[in-house]
């Protein structure tokens, strides 16, 4: 892998390379790139990742290199600005209650707030204490952290920062000492979501770079979609209305407060989905209205000067508004590349948004990611039915040659011994994994159930876990559809067994992942946010629990979208949309089994289709590791029955 990215590097051609899990693949990255001349950037998409290269990764090949370079390679980590205390903002942080509330007038709040003004004072004396200890005022080692509220009175959004050379405390700040620092470094290890906003706006955030290595590419495209989504909500307009209020003509106020009114009557009786044939008159109207009073607020503002005797009051409200105005004038648009839909709150306070959205984000990536600069993609999931061609059109690299994906797997080496998928400026190299797959697990799908069909957990499925789980005692990872079907498999196991279980939602995530970690016979049952980042090596996980394949669900508007849009093209949407996202889903599920060459377990898949679907069903095997594969539960059984006495 070190290999083919220092040939990318001298040839200019752009690489995708998939790395298994414990390949070393940040090292084989790295190295590399320490002979290429300026700024190296290495995007990540989990904060689990940064920590590992900032805080292990690159200081050990720093002190491994040093001596052969003749010097200390330097590197910084770059976040987006609101991770940065802002001493602006310090200054004038105290114990009232936060200008953004969505209650500000309410009486319920109000209360509230008394209750916890004297816990919130508290949080912001101790970073008032640690900002004046601090060296890089990075949220991230403040220890003990503060809770949402707290950090959103000390800290500034990019949309409202007036920039250092408006801001009185500009030669203070923090967030531009951590582009300083990012400047001047060998490497600068930073995340997709700004890597996409400094894509998508152009703010310059980044610095200017020859490699760019995107780890966890498998998230890029998700992230920038992300980045590119904008919603709309009455509380939001009333918001800037009472921020924007001091600066306004009152008619100017008070139209703008008329418009969250509108806003909220045209969003009242519309259902949660896709809004599939354009704007209702309601809602449209109020839109306009929304439009007219942002536009004339942004007017009476004008600009922001040197001599403002308040620079960042007046930046903060002329961003909210020019924010609301922009996202209000896409939807107005009603572009054919947009999706737009209704999103209604899970709290039951009747809280509803549309959302705006780009159709795809490859067009974008395709113009504005590769140029001037070299890319290598990587991730332990990048191949999908075994070849490279579907996430490289979903990162914007056009996949036109075919070719056979290179065969290294484990017990056959590192070195491909097959030409790689590539297409025009691009080529892709799997290396393999150092784990024996077929000998260290078993891939189980249970072909004898039904096919799946009601949301939730299906009897013969909760029964058929229950005897994995009792067989093995406990060690199980269950990852499920949906939140009821983890519910009912954790309330199964509780009235049949004695065995500890673990429900995401009952605790948080880390605590629940390491209960999980020392109490050698329990169970953790969750939904998406486990089928990737955790990671429990040895035998606390020896048995992993699909309930059903993570196709998109029906209502998912963006999915739902794009497999309409191939539709209408003559395509199969199921298959070019679909298919794919429950592929990586179900790669990245099915990895967090094997973690080291010394585990050992089953990976069970409650879904007959996995077996009997033609077509994707092979599909979907092919784009997992090669465990050793069954569909009889006497074998599945056995296997954990001999783990167990291990």
């Amino acid at each position: 892998m070190a290999t083919a990215i220092e040939r990318a590097i001298k040839e200019r051609e752009h690489l995708l390379v998939q790395a298994g899990t414990g390949t070393g693949k940040s090292l084989a990255y790295l190295t590399p790139a320490l002979l290429v001349d300026g700024p190296v950037v290495v995007s990540t998409a989990t904060l689990a990742l940064q920590n590992q290269l900032v805080e292990h990764d690159l200081p050990r090949l720093a002190d491994a290199v040093e001596p052969v370079l003749g010097r200390r390679p330097t590197f910084a980590v770059l976040k987006g600005r609101h991770h940065y205390l802002c001493v602006a903002k310090l200054e004038h942080a105290d114990e009232e209650a936060p200008t953004d509330t969505l209650f500000d007038d309410a009486p319920a709040r109000a209360t509230q707030w008394l209750g916890e003004a004297g816990r919130l004072g508290k949080q912001i004396l101790r970073v008032q204490a640690w900002a004046e200890k601090t060296q890089t005022g990075d949220r991230d080692e403040l220890d003990p952290g503060v809770d949402e509220t707290a950090w959103r009175q000390v800290s500034m959004p990019a949309r409202d920062c007036v920039g250092a050379a408006r801001c009185p405390y500009g030669a203070e700040c923090f967030a531009e000492a951590s582009r300083v620092r990012a400047r001047e470094a060998d490497i600068v290890v930073t995340n997709h979501s700004l890597l996409a906003v400094d894509m998508l706006a152009e703010r310059n955030i980044v610095p200017p770079h020859k490699l760019l290595i995107v780890d966890e590419a498998h998230e890029l495209a998700d992230r920038v979609s992300s980045a590119a989504q904008a919603e709309l909500t009455p509380e939001a307009v009333e918001r800037a209305s009472k921020r924007a209020r001091p600066l306004l003509p009152a008619a100017v106020a008070e139209a703008l407060a008329e418009a969250a009114d509108s806003l909220t009557v045209g969003l009242a009786d519309l259902p949660a989905g896709r809004l599939t044939t354009g704007l209702p008159p309601h809602l449209h109207q109020a839109l306009l209205l929304v439009d007219a009073s942002t536009r004339a607020g942004l007017d009476a503002i004008g600009d922001i000067k040197a001599d403002d005797p308040d620079p960042v009051r007046k930046q903060q409200a002329k961003a909210t508004l020019d924010e609301l105005s922009t996202t209000t004038q896409r939807l107005l648009e009603e572009s054919d590349f947009d999706v737009a839909w209704i999103e209604k709150s899970d709290l039951g306070n009747g809280r509803r948004a549309v959302v705006v959205a780009p159709l795809s984000v490859a067009g974008t990536l395709a113009t504005n990611l590769y140029d001037d600069r070299t890319v290598v993609a990587t991730s332990a999931t990048l191949t999908l039915g075994g070849r490279f061609d579907t996430v490289a059109r979903s990162l914007g690299l056009p996949a036109t040659a075919a070719g056979s994906v290179p065969t290294a797997r484990s017990g056959s080496g590192l070195t491909a011994d097959a030409p790689p998928v590539s297409g025009e400026g691009w080529t892709s190299l799997d290396v393999g994994s150092p784990f024996d797959y077929p000998k260290q697990g078993i891939l189980y799908v249970a072909a004898h159930l039904p096919r799946p069909a009601a949301s939730g957990l299906p009897d013969a499925a909760g029964e058929e876990l229950l005897r994995m789980v009792e067989a093995l005692g406990g060690r199980t990872l269950g990852l499920f559809s949906s939140r009821r079907a983890a519910t009912q498999a954790a309330e199964l196991l509780r009235a049949r067994t004695d065995l500890p279980i673990l429900l995401q939602g009952e605790e948080t995530l880390p605590i629940l992942v390491r209960k999980f970690k020392e109490q050698r016979e329990s169970c953790l049952f969750g939904v998406m946010s486990l089928w990737q980042g955790v990671d429990v090596p040895g035998d606390a996980c020896q048995l992993v629990v699909i309930d059903r394949l993570p196709f998109p669900r029906p209502d998912e508007p963006l999915a739902a979208a794009r497999a309409a849009a191939v539709d209408a093209t003559g395509g199969s949407g199921f298959a070019s949309v679909s298919v794919p996202i429950a592929a990586i889903r179900l790669a990245q599920g099915v990895g967090r089994l094997i973690r080291s060459t010394g585990d050992r377990g089953v990976v069970a898949v409650l879904d007959s289709r996995l077996e009997t679907a033609r077509g994707y069903g092979a599909f979907l095997r092919k784009s997992l590791p090669p465990f050793w594969y069954t569909t009889r539960p006497e074998v599945a059984l056995g296997a954990l029955q001999r783990l167990a006495k291990q």
